[in-house]
């Protein structure tokens, strides 16, 4: 029989983790399938709310409200906020008015 030589543990150990080393970045290197669709059904849920997808390209002033009433609609949307309204009595809900 011959002698192991010195340094055969070395170079087995090398390789041990060669292979480690090869198969840990080889996890790395695909996606997986989530990975690649990530996103899309946020898309398609965007895509299918849309009633017009080419209104963006068009640049003509939308008609609405006027300036007056968009103010004053503003206004009362405002107060709403800094007068709420007087919360009732619990005992007549549904009963009277407001």
């Amino acid at each position: 029989m011959t002698p192991a030589s010195p340094a055969m543990p070395y170079s087995v150990a090398r390789l041990l983790m060669l292979c480690a080393s090869a198969a840990a970045l080889s996890a790395c290197s695909v996606a997986p399938r989530v990975e690649r669709d990530f996103g899309n059904s946020l898309r398609l849920a965007q895509a299918q709310q849309t009633l017009y997808p080419e209104a963006r390209r068009n640049l003509s002033p939308v008609n609405g409200l006027d300036a007056q009433a968009a103010k004053s609609a503003y206004d009362n949307y405002q107060k709403s906020y800094a007068e709420p309204d007087k919360q009732g009595n619990g005992f007549t809900i549904g009963v009277g008015a407001k």
